[in-house]
């Protein structure tokens, strides 16, 4: 028999020499990338590191008309939200941001700090906009905690924050939970899908998504709206002149316009008793679960 030609061993001995480098500079690129990603992360946390909360408040809500000073178990919801957002540890300062003179001294009652804005803020986005230019310091980030929120978990407001800082290429942050199956048809709780990677892609009052069936699919994750906000807080001042889009008008939600401009919105998962006040029957609602699990 005749053995291998020794160009063969030499050819072999070349590609395999050629597969082992381009493995060493596939991991090389792979590793370069991973860090890439760290540092760019990193970087966009340093860069966002200032953060402001607000919680916006207004008086002539059409569907309940006062509603941040109702009494949840003896406190003015205002002044629950407030508390509960004061424990989380990436706020530098949080203040409540109103138009209405009687919530203004509600929040002044329970040391709270106020920002008085104009009566012409369309949502609460506009409102925190309004707030934020009233400052002298700079801030990153600007996080909006809905008021009607009572039992917000302050772990929710740092993992909105956090989840900004780490997608420099988003502008905006949000939170989801897992939709309970009485919620499916309620316009009232907010419904979202999201992609692969954790960005928004709808939000909607109606269920998303629907199936042909028209009924829920009992073993679909669908998501609930949270809504906890944050925002790039030179996006957040660009908003404002952003003109209103179709589906923002029509599904009346204002994080519709972010994503109809194009711009990205990280969304986390979290675990959470979604008990947000949206009508008066919903007051006894939340007042049962509290006294259900002894929470004062």
């Amino acid at each position: 028999m005749r053995g291998p030609s020794s160009s063969s061993s030499v050819s072999d001995g070349t590609n395999r020499s050629w597969l082992a480098q381009g493995l060493l500079a596939g991991s090389a690129v792979a590793a370069a990338a991973v860090a890439y990603t760290v540092i760019s992360r990193r970087r966009s946390a340093r860069l966002r590191s200032h953060v402001l909360g607000i919680i916006p408040a207004r008086f002539a809500s059409s569907r309940f008309p006062g509603k941040p000073l109702v009494p949840i178990l003896g406190k003015p919801m205002i002044q629950r939200t407030w508390e509960r957002a004061k424990l989380a540890t990436t706020l530098d300062q949080l203040v409540v941001a109103t138009d209405n003179e009687k919530i203004a001294e509600c929040c002044l009652g329970f040391g709270a700090d106020v920002i008085m804005t104009s009566d012409t803020c369309r949502n609460g986005t506009e409102r925190c906009n309004e707030a934020l230019q009233k400052f002298k310091k700079k801030f990153d980030i600007v996080v909006n905690i809905q008021g009607d929120e009572p039992l917000i978990e302050p772990e929710i407001i740092d993992g909105v924050v956090k989840a900004l800082q780490a997608a420099p290429d988003a502008v905006f942050s949000t939170a989801v939970t897992s939709l309970k199956p009485e919620d499916a048809s309620d316009p009232n709780r907010v419904k979202c899908v999201v992609d692969n990677h954790g960005y928004a892609i709808y939000f909607s009052r109606g269920l998303i998504p629907y199936n042909k069936s028209a009924k829920v699919n009992p073993r679909f994750p669908y998501l609930l709206h949270l809504g906890i906000q944050s925002y790039d807080a030179k996006f957040l001042r660009k908003y404002p002149e952003l003109a209103p889009t179709p589906l923002q008008l029509e599904e009346d939600l204002e994080q519709l316009k972010v994503l109809e401009n194009g711009y990205k919105m990280k969304v986390i998962k979290v675990d959470h008793e979604a008990h947000g006040v949206d009508t008066p029957e919903d007051v006894e609602k939340i007042e049962s679960f509290m006294q259900e699990r002894n929470l004062s």
